[in-house]
C-alpha cells in the first residue's frame, strides 16, 4: 500500500507539471507510443512468469526455462516492435511517434529479463523489496522526464525518463532475486509451461485490446490531440483506484495459490477482497465524477477542460474494471486461462464496435461512455458467470458491494450539490473529496473483519486456514 501510495503520488505530481510543460498535443504523442508499449509487454514473455507464482513445489526447477522462455520471447518481439513502428504510427496518425516508440520499446527486452525475479519476489510477499525498486523506478524516471522535458524534447523526454527507471530497477531486480538468474531449457517443463503460459498470452493480448482499445480509437477516429485529452482522464480517473487496488492484485494470484489445501478459503478471501475495494473505492469514484470539471481545471488547467466530460464516465469504468481484473487472477489461479481467453474475446468483439459508434456520435464522452458501459453490461456479467461455475455465490459477491454502491451515490450527490452552491473550485474538491474519504473510511471500518481476514493471510498456514 505504502509503495503504491508514492509511485502515485510522484506520477500523479510530476504528470500535473508535464501536462501543463508539454500541452495536450506532445502528451498525446507520447500516449501512441505508451499503446505499443504495452500491446508488446502483454504477451512478450509469452505468460509463463505467473507460473512461478502458482507453481506447487519448488520454483527452481522452472526458472531457468521460464528465463530463457521470457528473454528469448522480449528479444524477437522487441526487434520487431522497433521494425514496424512506421506502420503502426502512420496507421494511428501521427508519424512523429515513431521514434519515440523506438526509444521506450526498448523497456519490452528489459521486463523480459527481469520476469522471473519480478514473479518470485510477488510469489514470497517480498512487498519491501519492492518498495525500494518500484520506487527508484518511478521517480528516477519521473525527474529525469520533467528535466528533459523542461529542456524542450516533448514526448521524447518522457520515453527516456521511463527507459532509464526500468534499467535501474531491472538492476535491482537481479541483484534481490530469491534465486540465481541462471538459463536453462528443461524438456519435461517446456510443455506444460507453455501450455499454460501460450493461453495466457493469448488473454493478455485480448486483455490489452479490451485495455487499450479505447486509446487506439481516440487516436485513429478523433486524432492525437484528443488521445492527449483522453489519456490525461484516465490517469487521473484510476489514480484513486489504483492506490488500494494495485497492492491487492500485486498479492492477489500468490494468495488464492497459497489458499487451495483449504476449497472454501479462496472464495471466503475473494469476497472479503471485493468487499474492501469497494469500501475503498466506490465513494471516491462518484465524488470525482460528480466533481470532475472542477478537478480538471483546478489541477490542470483550464486548456485540459475537454477532458472533464471523459474523466466522469471513466472514473466507473476503472472502478469495474479493477474489479474483472481481480477476478481474472482469481480464475488463472485455478488453472482457467482458456476461459479467461473467452470473456475476453467477447468483450472484445463487443467493445471495439461500440467504441467507434460512441466516438463517431458523441466525440470523447461517447467513447468513454461506451467503455463504462460494455464493462457494465458485458465483461462484469461474464465474469460473474464464470465465477459462479467455480462455486463463488454471486449473491454473496452483490451483497459486499451493496451499501458501498449506495453511501457512495450519496457521496456522489453530496459533490454535485457542493459544485451547483458555490463557484469556487478549489473548495468545491476539497469538501467533496474530504467528505468521500471520510466515508470511505467509516465504510471500511464497518469492514473491518474482512480486511482483517485479507491483512492476516501472510501469517497463517494451509492448515491454520483449513481449520
Amino acid at each position: 500500500m505504502l509503495n503504491t501510495v508514492l509511485s502515485r503520488l510522484g506520477t500523479l505530481g510530476i504528470g500535473i507539471v508535464l501536462a501543463r510543460v508539454l500541452g495536450p498535443e506532445s502528451f498525446g504523442t507520447f500516449a501512441v507510443a505508451l499503446v505499443a508499449l504495452m500491446a508488446v509487454l502483454s504477451f512478450n514473455e509469452l505468460g509463463v512468469s505467473l507460473a512461478i507464482v502458482r507453481w506447487p513445489g519448488d520454483p527452481a526447477r522452472i526458472v531457468p526455462t521460464v528465463n530463457t522462455i521470457s528473454v528469448a520471447g522480449s528479444t524477437v518481439f522487441c526487434g520487431a516492435a522497433i521494425v514496424a513502428a512506421p506502420a503502426f504510427t502512420a496507421a494511428v496518425g501521427d508519424p512523429h511517434a515513431t521514434d519515440v516508440i523506438r526509444v521506450l520499446i526498448l523497456s519490452v527486452l528489459i521486463n523480459g529479463v527481469v520476469a522471473s525475479p519480478a514473479a518470485l519476489l510477488q510469489r514470497d510477499f517480498r512487498e519491501k523489496t519492492r518498495l525500494g525498486i518500484d520506487q527508484v523506478n518511478v521517480w528516477v524516471g519521473a525527474l529525469l522526464s520533467l528535466v528533459l522535458a523542461l529542456t524542450g524534447m516533448g514526448a521524447m523526454a518522457l520515453a527516456l525518463g521511463r527507459v532509464a527507471g526500468s534499467l535501474l530497477a531491472a538492476v535491482m531486480f537481479l541483484r534481490a532475486s530469491p534465486l540465481p538468474y541462471r538459463f536453462g531449457l528443461d524438456r519435461e517443463n517446456l510443455i506444460p509451461l507453455l501450455r499454460f503460459g501460450l493461453p495466457l498470452a493469448g488473454t493478455s493480448v485480448i486483455f490489452f485490446a479490451v485495455g487499450y482499445g479505447d486509446q487506439l480509437t481516440a487516436s485513429t477516429v478523433l486524432g492525437t490531440t484528443s488521445l492527449g485529452y483522453y489519456v490525461l482522464a484516465s490517469n487521473l480517473a484510476n489514480s484513486p483506484i489504483s492506490l488500494l487496488a494495485q497492492p491487492l492484485r500485486r498479492v492477489a494470484p500468490a494468495t488464492f495459490s497459497s489458499l487451495h489445501h483449504d476449497r472454501n478459503a479462496p472464495r471466503q478471501t475473494l469476497i472479503a477482497v471485493v468487499s474492501v475495494l469497494s469500501c475503498a473505492t466506490i465513494p471516491p469514484v462518484l465524488a470525482i465524477a460528480a466533481s470532475s470539471e472542477p478537478i480538471i481545471q483546478l489541477v490542470y488547467g483550464d486548456s485540459w477542460l475537454p477532458a472533464a466530460p471523459v474523466l466522469a464516465w471513466l472514473v466507473v469504468a476503472a472502478f469495474m474494471k479493477i474489479l474483472c481484473d481481480l477476478f481474472y487472477d482469481y480464475l488463472v489461479v485455478l488453472g482457467r486461462s482458456g476461459t479467461v481467453f473467452c470473456i475476453q474475446a467477447i468483450s472484445l468483439i463487443v467493445l471495439v464496435p461500440s467504441l467507434v459508434v460512441g466516438a463517431l456520435l458523441f466525440g470523447l464522452p461517447g467513447l468513454a461512455a461506451a467503455q463504462a458501459v460494455v464493462t457494465l453490461t458485458v465483461v462484469l456479467p461474464a465474469y460473474g458467470w464464470q465465477l459462479r461455475r467455480t462455486g463463488v455465490g454471486i449473491s454473496a459477491l452483490i451483497k459486499s458491494i451493496r451499501l458501498p454502491v449506495l453511501v457512495g451515490i450519496a457521496s456522489g450527490v453530496f459533490a454535485g450539490f457542493i459544485g451547483s452552491a458555490q463557484p469556487n473550485i478549489f473548495l468545491t474538491a476539497a469538501i467533496s473529496g474530504s467528505a468521500a474519504l471520510v466515508t470511505s473510511c467509516g465504510l471500511l471500518y464497518h469492514q473491518r473483519d474482512s480486511l482483517l481476514w485479507i491483512t492476516n493471510i501472510g501469517r497463517i498456514s494451509p492448515v491454520e486456514v483449513s481449520s
